[in-house]
């Protein structure tokens, strides 16, 4: 049986985990003040815990402790003990388990809690190599919206890789589904949609503001009064932000995040929260579909599968916009010092 088919039987039963942390973490944001669910728990990996986040945490164990995935896995996850990792069933071994499996419960806590934006469960599944394993190394990835109360339909996504990708919107009052079709934009530059850095969190963000208007201005020329070249859209979701790629409705979206520590450390600043791999778990399903999904240096990703590793991406809609975008990102990082070849 080859790989393909061999994680082609997990796609039942990790939708099915999603399914059960969905309807419990609307179920709490129905029921749960939002004071409650936005407190804060703790801290872990350098990331805060809220209250809704151990909502998530706890239907995605109940549920591996309860109905499993069918095989031994090594889970990979934030708040998990022995550095982010456990393995399932418990009586089993990291050695014998033949995936890793690397699940964010919910991306996109904050602007969820608060009822603003829909949140994202994502999951990705790669071969076990052990430590050695690597975003790169996944072959299945499965990303379903977690809406919000006044929100009656819900996104699903997955995609085995060199194979198919499929999608589902699912009806929260009918409790039906049926398939929907995700496409890039095809638009052969960035002008008149929606194209951005991310910077929704305190530092540096004058700075990537900076390298923001730098790329708009040698991309598309110099502000018209009266006009807008384009557009922005701060989504605080990495899955979010894929899935807009996915959909057509972004055409770039770049997180240097980590780029900028070298930056605030001669500001005697520190860098805050930034992307990790459980973030980017899904991005095979955007590159199925033809996002240009890479790192600042234009390679594919490849941060192991762990809970620590800041890492840095781009997305490009498409060929064309790559080829108008990149130079131009790369030489604003660059100029700055802020790009290692």
């Amino acid at each position: 049986m080859n790989k393909a088919s061999n994680v082609e039987e997990l796609v039942a039963p990790i939708r099915l985990l999603h399914e059960r942390i969905r309807n419990k973490v609307v179920a709490a944001f129905e029921h749960i003040e939002v004071d409650k669910l936005a407190s804060v728990e703790g801290e872990v990996g350098g990331d805060t815990i809220y209250t809704v986040d151990r909502i998530g945490e706890h239907a995605l164990l109940d549920f591996l402790d309860d109905a499993g995935l069918n095989v031994p896995i090594v889970l990979i996850a934030e708040g998990l003990e022995d550095g982010g990792n456990l393995v399932f069933p418990k009586d089993a071994s990291a050695d014998e388990a033949p995936w890793r499996v690397i699940i964010d419960p919910i991306d996109g806590t904050r602007a969820a809690m608060y009822q603003k934006r829909s949140a994202w469960i994502l999951t990705g599944v790669a071969p076990n190599r052990g430590e050695q394993t690597s975003l790169a190394d996944i072959q299945l990835a499965v990303q379903t919206e977690i809406p919000l109360i006044k929100q009656h339909l819900s996104d699903v996504v997955w995609a085995i890789a060199g194979v198919s990708v499929q999608a589902e919107r699912f009806n929260r009052l009918t409790g039906k589904s049926h398939p929907i079709s995700l496409s890039p934009s095809q638009a052969p530059d960035i002008s008149h949609g929606f194209a951005m850095i991310s910077r929704f969190f305190p530092g540096a963000r004058d700075e990537l503001a900076a390298i923001d208007e730098e790329i708009v201005t040698a991309a598309l020329g110099p502000i018209q009064k009266g006009k807008a070249s384009c557009f922005e859209d701060q989504y605080i979701s990495s899955g979010g932000q894929l899935y807009e790629l996915m959909s057509g409705r972004d055409r770039f979206v770049a997180d240097l995040r980590p780029l900028m520590e070298p930056l605030l450390r001669k500001q005697g600043s520190s860098l805050g929260i930034c992307c990790h791999p459980y973030d980017l778990c899904t991005e095979l399903i955007a590159r199925e579909l033809g996002v240009l999904v890479t790192n600042p240096l234009g390679k594919p990703l490849s941060a192991p599968l762990d809970v620590e590793t800041e890492v840095a991406w781009i997305g490009y809609a498409n060929e064309s916009i790559r080829k108008q975008i990149e130079p131009i990102l790369q030489g604003a990082l660059r100029r700055r010092g802020l790009l290692d070849e």
